[in-house]
């Protein structure tokens, strides 16, 4: 299965830079590989065609965040990841 060059023509238009599309574009098929839902309707059976047009559509973006800056990870919920209480 190959990419569609049509759809990276156009999602390169969105993010000119080579590096950050390659990013942004592989993080987004790797969410759509672990069950995230499409934000377009594609015919291609390939998650990155499906995230390339999601950026040629303009529905991705990205930030830079800052070295060791983790405040764009997601939340972990549950008591196990609450910090222990301390006793005053």
């Amino acid at each position: 299965m190959s990419m569609n060059n049509a759809y990276l023509a156009r999602a390169k238009k969105m993010i000119p830079d080579p590096q950050i599309l390659s990013v942004v574009a592989a993080k987004r098929a790797k969410q759509l590989a672990l069950g995230a839902r499409p934000m377009i309707k594609c015919d291609s059976e390939n998650y990155l065609d499906w995230a390339l047009l999601e950026i040629a559509e303009g529905l991705l973006s990205y930030e830079f965040g800052t070295p060791g800056d983790n405040s764009s990870a997601l939340p972990t919920l549950g008591a196990e990841n609450d910090p222990p209480e301390t006793e005053a």
